[in-house]
């Protein structure tokens, strides 16, 4: 299963192409534009999403609700499109205006200079078009598709915010929540946390910081249950479902750390707190007293929860601007300003969520058979059972 997404921040639509998805699939828009509406929510969110309202569109792979098996094109329409036409139309302009208003002046953080320099654009917004986190729009969508997916096979995954501006949720909530709550009180929290109270606090961290002009980042936590054991391999590096988990977050804008179970935690810590003891009982198969792993051994999924957090820098572009230097005159200025987030964290959190049930599902496609849905559930039960009889 892969898939492409093109579009640009503002051009005309965000498409991405899927294939490989099973067919018989039941799918629902309402669900995938609950994912959309999802990622353009949470406290600190700028003007932009108030532009922009996410709807998906889908042109093609599914018939009368169900996929067909064959490539499945999601397209979500840009709303602000036509205040850009000028500015990124397809046919060249028809005067030098549109000259004058090239970027020269690259933000710090972004993607805007190393960009210019490795695609030699000179007017840098071909390249912060495309480098947008706006892009994720569509990689949400295609990974709303592999949660129904994931979910017609008992695997939910659900994310939440659990660090914003220093501020530490209690980590042990969802241990004793299931998958529908936790994804209910995210959902009804203004930074998608779980803590309620901690959460105030994060609220009142991100209107500190933008009446100061500044951003500030956080921790994001995604949580996989359901999991068979044995998806992934410990055959080969690039199988290795932990790694691809990282890398899937890592993919994320503005990402810049991950970690799965303790973590980074477990530099300061013996083998024996680190470590999970299997236990076994009929009923329930092989289990771990504990999940400080996060869910994964040797590259594999134990059939505890996958555990896996990502760390989001502040947003770089400041209402209290950094500085930097024009390409064209090499002159000192004060970074422009493209966007008002103070805090993306609670949105990065449903981007993380939809990238690794992404990443989940096509690991477990390429470990069983699945040309249609019925199969692929035969298979997963057949795992789940062998595993248990093991």
């Amino acid at each position: 299963m892969r898939y492409l997404t093109a579009g640009e921040s503002h051009g005309p639509q965000l498409t991405t192409i899927i294939e490989g998805l099973p067919s018989q699939l039941e799918i629902s828009i309402e669900k995938l534009n609950d994912s959309l509406r999802r990622r353009q929510g949470g406290h600190g969110r700028g003007r932009r999403m108030q532009i922009e309202k996410d709807l998906v569109e889908i042109t093609a792979g599914v018939r009368h609700g169900k996929s067909l098996g064959s490539p499945i094109c999601l397209q979500v329409t840009n709303d602000d499109w036509k205040h850009w036409t000028h500015i990124m139309g397809i046919e060249p302009p028809e005067d030098d205006t549109e000259m004058k208003r090239q970027i020269s002046r690259p933000r710090p953080g972004h993607a805007d200079l190393v960009g210019g320099i490795k695609y030699n654009h000179r007017d840098l917004r071909n390249v912060l078009e495309r480098s947008s986190a706006r892009e994720t729009t569509v990689r949400v969508a295609a990974g709303a598709l592999a949660k129904q997916m994931l979910e017609q096979l008992g695997i939910h995954v659900t994310a939440y915010v659990t660090t914003i501006g220093g501020i530490h949720a209690d980590r042990s909530i969802p241990e004793t929540l299931e998958a529908a709550e936790i994804a209910e009180r995210a959902a009804g929290n203004p930074v998608y946390c779980l803590d309620e109270e901690v959460s105030k606090q994060m609220v009142a961290a991100i209107d500190a910081a933008k009446k100061a002009g500044d951003t500030i980042g956080g921790v994001v936590e995604v949580r996989v249950t359901g999991m068979p054991a044995g998806v992934g391999s410990y055959v080969h590096y690039d199988c290795k479902l932990d790694a691809r988990l990282a890398f899937a977050m890592m993919s994320i804008n503005a990402f810049k750390g991950v970690e799965l179970g303790l973590g980074f935690e477990m530099a300061n810590l013996p083998g024996s707190q680190v470590h999970d003891q299997i236990r076994y009982n009929a009923q329930d198969g092989y289990t771990r007293e504990t999940n400080r792993l996060g869910g994964t051994e040797g590259g594999m999924s134990t059939g505890m929860p996958l555990v896996v957090r990502g760390v989001m820098k502040p947003i770089p572009t400041l209402y209290k601007p950094l500085e930097s230097v024009d390409i064209d005159t090499k002159e000192v200025f004060k970074a422009s300003i493209e966007r008002s987030d103070a805090c993306a964290v609670p949105a990065a959190s449903v981007v993380a969520e939809h990238v690794i049930a992404w990443e989940v599902a096509q690991a477990l496609l390429e470990t069983f058979p699945a040309d249609h849905l019925d199969q692929l559930r035969n298979a997963v039960n057949e795992r789940r059972k062998a595993a248990k009889e093991f």
